[in-house]
């Protein structure tokens, strides 16, 4: 039910925020007498397209700790906490950043995340699996993986990926949605007919799907990077062990939301198309790659 909430709250700001945006551009219709005015059209579909990907940022840490019912730590009732503070504090002043929050979600696969609206105003999460299973050092390499996605600043940047991608997905499905509903309609016939919401709705889809393997290329480049950057701040051992650890529980459930599977440390994987759709490489190319730097 919190979720469902959280959804509605979330499209309602969108709505309520596209629409005042919209008023002050002065944008109204994209469609006239005269024709596609296409640069009204670009305003319209960058309002809608940034909106509900900044929104969803600006959301991103509240939204993070309702669905995955993380504990903030606040003062360590353990030691385990103490140590996982003091290790995200180190590796934090390490990277040049606020020290963000840290917190624990109940999840035996072994997973962890980062997310925030800034790298100054983050959370950094571990499930309490991953914290009881792994060793020490593999679960300070994985604190570091996520540390270095903060100080990449990765939440910003696949933000606004998302929003230019979705902005060109409503453009283009506009745009032949026009072009198709004129030549299915007479020429003495004013504004849209039924076509042009169809073939919107249907290229829609269709162009969301293509645009999802670009988003997909980019969360994976960063993987990658958040990798070596978990390298740096740990150690390059540290961290191919704690990748080959959750290679070795690869087979437990996936407990993640759907929303935060790009923003963890390991996602399930299937081969062929679905790779390309994946937020994560392979763990095997991850692990790959930080041999190579050795």
């Amino acid at each position: 039910m919190m979720r469902i909430g959280l959804f509605l709250l979330t499209n309602i700001a969108v709505l309520i925020v596209a629409s005042i945006t919209l008023n002050l551009l002065g944008v109204n219709h994209y469609i006239s007498g005269s024709g596609l005015d296409l640069g009204n059209l670009l305003v319209f579909c960058a309002v809608f397209g940034f909106a509900g990907s900044l929104i969803s940022l600006l959301l991103s840490k509240t939204m993070a700790k309702m669905s995955t019912r993380t504990k903030i730590i606040e003062q360590p009732s353990n030691a385990d906490e103490k140590w996982l503070l003091d290790t995200v504090a180190e590796l934090a002043e390490k990277a040049g950043i606020k020290m963000p929050q840290v917190g624990i979600f109940p999840a035996q696969q072994a997973n962890a995340f980062a997310t925030g609206w800034n790298k100054n105003d983050a959370l950094v999460a571990v499930s309490l699996g991953l914290l009881q299973r792994f060793r020490p050092e593999e679960v300070r390499a994985v604190m570091a993986h996520e540390i270095g996605h903060v100080a990449n600043g990765d939440m910003v940047t696949l933000s606004l990926v998302q929003g230019v991608v979705n902005t060109f997905v409503m453009f283009f499905a506009r745009v032949v949605g026009y072009f198709v509903d004129n030549m299915m309609r007479s020429n003495n016939q004013a504004g849209t007919g039924i076509g042009y919401y169809i073939t919107v709705f249907v290229f829609e889809i269709i162009f969301g799907i293509l645009a999802s393997f670009v988003v997909a290329w980019f969360s994976r480049y960063r993987e990658f990077r958040a990798d070596a950057a978990g390298a740096h701040l740990s150690s390059n051992h540290a961290m191919i062990a704690a990748l080959q650890r959750l290679q070795a529980e690869y087979g437990m459930p996936d407990q993640m939301p759907g929303q935060l599977t790009a923003f963890g440390i390991s996602s399930h994987l299937k081969g062929g198309l679905m790779e390309l759709m994946s937020s994560h490489p392979p763990l095997e190319k991850r692990i790959a790659a930080l041999r190579q730097q050795v």
